[in-house]
């Protein structure tokens, strides 16, 4: 099993789209879910929790668009221990 495959099915949606939304577009969120927990996109889950990230200020756009560490965004935590390493 690939280390973003272990990300996807053991880890919460809020940690993951909180720390590959960085660095990943919506849609290639959305293609790791679908490959790795479709449920997660079939059920409303995964929208409704880029939604709250951004509302919550976990997440926040920058004047160009790009999705950008919000005010209180936190490092998940599977990141500090190194977890899939």
């Amino acid at each position: 099993m690939s280390p973003i495959e272990q990300i996807i099915k053991n880890e919460s949606v809020e940690d993951v789209v909180s720390y590959f939304a960085l660095f990943r577009s919506a849609q290639a969120v959305d293609r790791m879910y679908g490959r790795h927990r479709q449920e997660i996109i079939l059920n409303g889950e995964l929208v409704k929790t880029y939604n709250s990230l951004f509302s919550d200020g976990v997440l926040a756009s920058d004047e160009n668009g790009k999705t950008v560490k919000g005010p209180n965004w936190k490092t998940p935590q599977f990141i500090t221990e190194n977890k899939y390493s």
